[in-house]
């Protein structure tokens, strides 16, 4: 088996939007347009299995001090594997490049999370511009049941 992780370009935009539009239905993933994703393309890493699409997911820089563990996904076909973990610590390598120093995530699987080293944090926590340029769009604003956790990256 193959496993290959990459930086996108746009040509790859639809079918990782093919690829999420199952939990973007359920409204587990925020939707992102075609035109939102061309211009955070940069953010984003897709992994291969065997030249398969198999996930992705996008570190999201909010501030010089948080960035995000975005749009996570792993096609279920390859789930078990550990992929979505590898992506969640690609994405953690990216904020600390950066030199951020911590990683936020908003999630239903919060096992998952703290298998990766997060830990969970209130709400009031998460920076004022994350509501109102993301969670104020989803289909279950105001009534979330998302879980904020974070993970402090060291030096």
């Amino acid at each position: 088996m193959e496993i290959e992780f990459y930086k996108p370009t746009v040509l790859d935009i639809p079918k990782m939007q093919e690829l999420v539009r199952p939990e973007v239905d359920k409204g587990i993933i925020l939707l992102r347009t075609q035109d939102e994703m061309a211009t955070t393309i940069r953010s984003y890493i897709i992994v291969k299995v065997d030249g398969e699409m198999a996930g992705f997911t996008a570190t999201h820089i909010h501030s010089s001090r948080m960035a995000e563990v975005r749009s996570l996904i792993v096609n279920e076909k390859f789930r078990g594997l550990g992929l979505g973990k590898k992506l969640v610590n690609e994405c953690v390598k990216e904020a600390k490049f950066y030199g951020i120093k911590q990683v936020l995530s908003l999630t239903y699987e919060k096992d998952f999370f703290l298998s990766c080293g997060f830990r969970e944090i209130p709400k009031e926590e998460i920076p004022e511009q994350k509501i109102w340029a993301d969670c104020i769009r989803c289909k279950l604003f105001p009534i979330c049941n998302e879980i904020a956790m974070v993970k402090d990256i060291e030096d």
